[in-house]
């Protein structure tokens, strides 16, 4: 017997969770002192800023495909 899949849709969108999940790691790195655990999480701010900056360049109705 199969699985059935979940198929419900996320109430936020990924633009709105990128920047959710990296305020939420700034928020913690701003609360520790120097070291590791601090710059995985501000490492892991930048990486979400990243991939929402080209999120919404992927997005843009600017972008053409090749000719």
């Amino acid at each position: 017997m199969k699985k059935k899949r979940n198929r419900s849709r996320p109430v936020l969108s990924l633009q709105e969770r990128l920047k959710q999940v990296a305020s939420l790691a700034r928020a913690k790195a701003d609360g520790l002192p120097p070291g590791q655990e601090r710059d995985r999480l501000i490492q892991t701010a930048v990486s979400n800023d990243a991939a929402a900056a080209i999120d919404r360049w992927l997005a843009s109705p600017e972008l053409r495909s090749p000719q």
